[in-house]
């Protein structure tokens, strides 16, 4: 019986030593409105997403806003170097979906999605956790 509750707790344990570093939570940069939200990004089949959390006024103040809950990031592909790719982010200030990408480099994750061959820097994120 040991045996198998080692054996147990060592997958357990590995599968958590082995998250993506992209997996937590990330502050936005600010949107048109002067809104920005934490986003978790978590795997999602073969893939990463993320989810609204939370949603902070200009002022840094906790707002109740419609997009909680709702996924900004889907389908992100995890690549060499810290690049995420062939996904999508959905930018609730503007309501568009644009084609995504996504590099991380330590605390930092920079976001940038693209429509028709036109990108729109969606700036620097920071981990929150």
């Amino acid at each position: 019986m040991r045996k198998l509750v080692l054996a147990v707790l060592l997958v357990l344990g590995a599968g958590a030593a082995m998250a993506d570093p992209v997996e937590g939570v990330w502050k936005t940069k600010p949107d048109d409105n002067g809104n920005f939200g934490h986003v978790k990004i978590a795997a999602c089949g073969a893939a990463y997403c993320g989810t609204l959390v939370k949603a902070f006024d200009g002022a840094g103040k906790e707002i109740d806003s419609p997009n909680l809950g709702k996924q900004i990031v889907w389908d992100m592909v995890a690549y060499p170097d810290g690049l995420y790719d062939d996904g999508k982010v959905w930018s609730p200030d503007r309501d568009k979906t644009y084609d995504s990408d996504m590099t991380l480099a330590g605390d930092s994750l920079k976001v940038r999605g693209c429509v028709f061959g036109i990108c729109r820097d969606g700036g620097t994120w920071a981990r929150v956790n």
